[in-house]
């Protein structure tokens, strides 16, 4: 967890440093992103602790006591197996109460840092991008550094280039926790707007109005500025906020809402067609181009070029229609896929312990070795494979490619088989690969090829 928590500075830490953060504030972070860690070292570490206790265990010798007293490898297990199962079923329980629970303090402390302390997005002597203006000041003054010295801003627009900047002596910044709106209080000022002029030969002149104010207030926007979660995610992404039973119900209420997208879109399309007023019989023997040459042979040539023309605009306006609708039908299940991802997670937790641990100490059995050399390799090769197999899975998973359950539990179903085989190894006293099952045949065909000669028996 440490190892982890270190990273997890290192990655955060352009958010975290120069934002004039109280050490509380900081711990507050770290202590709400703890549990959303521990799906990823839970699993390792009870792989590398198996593979460590039960290599020094045969390392020792103790396996060979414990037989030679009367011990399985089963028996020498049993213990810990209980041990492991307690672990999985508190696993369970954690992943379903305190990590959505964390997930909603991170979000909101992240949120209210925002709030409580605006200027954190503020850095001095450089352009700051603040929603729909971009600032520079000069210097910050105060206990949570709301007063702001020389402001220059460049108000963003639809039309490429700055056209509008404010300059003033004095600022301040005012927020409040209850609400996403942030006031820049502005004094001493000027407003600066360049003018577009219709004429393009006027705009060389550069024509622009100027105004000055003793106080002027830019309200800002900061929904989208708090809006991303530690994960730099979309913050309506919240679905590890959510516990079982939550997620249940948010899954009943996105498929409700998407098969009703899928049937509005199934309706809207047919209206488009038309179909219903048409009221011409139409021969089943004759070819499209024969019904259309017979139709378009009724009208003259311009009123013919109308209804062509008029024909492909609809067909163009449908499938513009038809396209817009396929991106949010998609963007609906990836939100759904997402939500079936997070509910299957809180099971494979716990699965994935019991899986791991079966994993681990058969092969610390076998190979014979503790402490934190070989085990800690074979343990990290192991997880690594495992952790990736989960990622690319769910990755696939988003975008409908492989279904959310297969994703969730795919990598702990191709462990599982080889839990199963070591353990089958491990309890009947075999090596890591039966390779004599491989070279025994071989073996035996070079001998009858006669390139491999027989050893003579000597009496």
């Amino acid at each position: 967890m440490f190892i982890f928590v270190l990273q997890t500075i290192w990655l955060y830490i352009g958010e975290l440093a120069g934002k004039d953060l109280d050490t509380e504030i900081i711990l507050k972070f770290l202590l709400y992103f703890s549990p959303k860690l521990v799906p990823l070292v839970l699993p390792l570490t009870i792989l590398l602790t198996s593979i460590m206790t039960f290599g020094n265990f045969a390392e020792n010798y103790e396996f060979a006591a414990m037989k030679s007293s009367g011990i399985s490898l089963q028996r020498a297990m049993r213990s810990l197996t209980v041990f492991i199962l307690l672990v999985s079923v508190t696993a369970f329980f954690f992943a379903n109460n305190v990590i959505p629970a964390a997930e909603y303090k991170s979000i909101n402390l992240r949120k209210n840092i925002a709030k409580l302390k605006p200027a954190m997005a503020i850095t001095e002597g450089v352009f700051n991008d603040l929603g729909t203006i971009n600032i520079k000041v000069e210097d910050k003054s105060g206990d949570n550094g709301q007063y702001l010295t020389d402001v220059i801003i460049h108000k963003k627009t639809n039309r490429s280039g700055n056209f509008t900047v404010i300059k003033a002596e004095e600022g301040e910044l005012v927020g409040s926790t209850d609400s996403d709106v942030l006031s820049l209080i502005l004094k001493d000022g000027n407003y600066y707007d360049e003018v577009q002029a219709s004429d393009y030969s006027k705009r060389r002149n550069k024509p622009y109005l100027k105004s000055y104010f003793d106080e002027y207030t830019i309200n800002l926007d900061l929904s989208d500025f708090n809006n991303v979660d530690l994960e730099d995610e979309s913050y309506s992404n919240t679905q590890g906020m959510l516990n079982i039973s939550e997620l249940r119900q948010s899954i009943d209420s996105f498929a409700t809402s998407h098969n009703e997208k899928k049937r509005a879109l199934t309706e809207n399309m047919y209206q488009r067609t038309n179909f219903d007023n048409i009221a011409v019989n139409l021969n089943p023997s004759d070819s499209i181009k024969e019904i259309e040459n017979t139709i378009l042979e009724e009208y003259d040539t311009y009123q013919a070029v109308q209804i062509v023309n008029l024909s492909l605009g609809s067909v163009n306006g449908a499938l513009s229609h038809l396209n817009i609708k396929k991106s949010e039908l998609k963007n609906s299940t990836k939100q759904l896929n997402k939500f079936e991802i997070a509910l299957h997670e809180k099971y494979v937790l716990a699965i994935a312990c019991i899986v791991l641990f079966f994993v681990g100490a058969p092969l610390g059995a076998i190979i014979r070795k503790g402490g934190m050399g070989l085990p800690m390799v074979v343990a990290i090769l192991l997880f690594l494979t495992y952790h990736f197999i989960g990622i690319f899975a769910k990755n696939s998973a988003e975008d409908g490619s492989i279904s959310p359950f297969m994703a969730t539990w795919l990598s702990t179903l191709i462990m599982l088989p080889l839990g199963i085989y070591l353990t089958y190894r491990a309890t009947t006293d075999q090596g890591l690969f039966a390779f004599d099952n491989i070279t025994e045949p071989i073996r035996k065909a070079l001998k009858k090829a006669g390139i491999i000669k027989p050893k003579r028996k000597i009496d």
